[in-house]
């Protein structure tokens, strides 16, 4: 058996792993690479294999970075399954429509970009257009957590809760070689426990080889009760000292609902007194009315939280936006507001709107709540910078940036040093993906000091692992 982790490898974006076996060849993940001038080409070169070689898809959660590149790799000619939770299907139903659509709209700016400055032309094709996407949907099967299925070539998988996202999973996958059966277990992105909304993730406990994410490997979050002091003192002082919005970028997927129920449960609390908070972006109205049907999946203080919501709507007045006319009137608005807008990493969507008539004013705060890749816009805020370009313009940062890391969907060191503990003995390998260099080493460094395993592998692009 042969691993080859084709994206997510140094890098927290782009996940891809190859499974080679005796049976044949599988992929886990087919993700976006986001930020940054070389994400687009990344892109575009990422699935440049013999498509024909794959028989199935496995797929860890919803978010872009694992699942935006299903559009091209069906479009390219892949015509096997794809598997995923329920509800991951049904959020693929709204993110990839979503993420195709920007697809094609940024594809239209670029080249009328380039005409305007006579540059030279490159590649102005969008990367999949909607009917691919659309195509791509007809891949999906849904799978039970907890159920073991069968996607063929003398491999079995199980799909458990990952508490990262809705739908999320990590995977345990069986496969029978040459008479033996060997277990992988890959964690895709695994929520911190003890969060509002869904479960804590599903402990394990074995594996013969292991691939575990270090977004956040080399740091602990700040604790969730100071992470709600400080959101609270970040919206009281902008609505009640200084007149001015709180702008929140937040993706669409679990970021936004979470903090909507964080920022409901302040109001009940009394720490912060009525709020008006508007939701502009349709995918996350979206995902939030999917939320809402897959309560089956929420922990138990969220349904209580949920009751008094629709019983408190004078306190806690909650509005989607959808369309375009409605999302420019916000700008208008001077004072009063909290506006959570994606994307999450402020590279895309309406979110730059908002920064561009927020950024400026001293009166506003921006709420930076949750992971900022390298070369995104919001990675730039959260470093400090003093100006910013949204749409070719040049911005002053005059805003407070709040950077309030507690809110991360992501497991932190210690919660995944945790998990890892529940390990029976330690699996023959272990791989360390899905993190920059540096959360990546201090992961594979924590796991062979704390636990006593043999050193993990810092996983590399592109080079094939041959297992034993």
């Amino acid at each position: 058996m042969n691993l080859t982790f084709l994206g997510a490898a140094g890098e927290v974006t782009g996940s891809c792993l190859r499974v080679d076996h005796a049976g044949g060849a599988f992929l886990v993940d087919c993700g976006l690479f986001q930020g940054g001038r070389e994400a687009d080409v990344k892109n575009r070169q990422a699935l440049d294999f013999d498509l024909k070689a794959i028989d199935f898809v496995l797929l860890t959660h919803a978010h872009l970075d694992h699942s935006g590149l299903l559009p091209r790799l069906v479009a390219l000619g892949y015509k096997g399954p794809v598997f995923a939770t329920a509800a991951t299907v049904d959020l693929l139903g709204v993110m990839l429509m979503d993420s195709a659509h920007i697809q094609e709209k940024e594809a239209e700016w670029a080249l009328r970009s380039t005409r305007r400055r006579s540059a030279r032309r490159r590649d102005m094709n969008p990367l999949y257009t909607v009917e691919q996407a659309r195509t791509s949907l007809s891949r999906l099967r849904a799978v039970g957590y907890e159920v073991e299925c069968h996607p063929g070539g003398g491999v079995r998988c199980r799909f458990r809760d990952a508490g990262h996202i809705l739908g999320s999973a990590l995977l345990e996958i069986d496969i029978d070689e040459r008479g033996h059966s060997r277990r992988l277990v890959v964690s895709g992105d695994l929520g911190q426990p003890t969060r509002p909304v869904l479960r804590d993730p599903v402990h394990i406990d074995r594996a013969d080889y292991l691939c575990i994410e270090s977004t956040y490997g080399n740091r602990a979050h700040r604790s969730f009760a100071a992470t709600c002091d400080e959101l609270a003192a970040a919206v009281n002082q902008t609505l009640k000292g200084h007149g001015g919005n709180v702008v929140i970028p937040a993706f669409a997927v679990g970021r936004t609902q979470e903090l909507l129920f964080v920022l409901a449960d302040l109001v009940r609390a009394g720490r912060i007194d009525r709020l008006d908070v508007v939701v502009d972006s349709p995918m996350a109205s979206a995902v939030t009315e999917l939320t809402l049907r897959h309560d089956d999946l929420w922990d138990d203080e969220t349904r209580a939280l949920h009751a008094w919501m629709r019983a408190h709507a004078d306190r806690f007045r909650l509005r989607f936006v959808q369309d375009v006319e409605e999302s420019m009137a916000l700008n208008s608005v001077r004072g009063g507001l909290v506006i959570i807008s994606a994307s999450g990493m402020c590279d895309a969507g309406r979110i730059k709107h908002h920064l561009r008539y927020n950024l400026g004013r001293r009166e506003c705060s921006i709420v930076i709540a949750g992971f900022q890749a390298a070369g995104t816009l919001g990675r730039r805020l959260v470093d400090g910078a003093r100006q910013v370009s949204i749409f070719g313009e040049r911005i002053p940062v005059r805003a407070r940036i709040h950077t309030i890391g507690g809110l991360s969907a992501h497991a932190d060191q210690p919660a995944l040093i945790g998990w890892l503990r529940h390990l029976r003995q330690a699996p023959r390998q272990t791989f360390v993906v899905h993190g920059e260099p540096i959360a990546a080493a201090a992961l594979a460094d924590a796991i062979h000091r704390q636990l006593e395993w043999p050193a993990p592998v810092v996983a590399e692009p592109g080079l094939r692992y041959a297992l034993s």
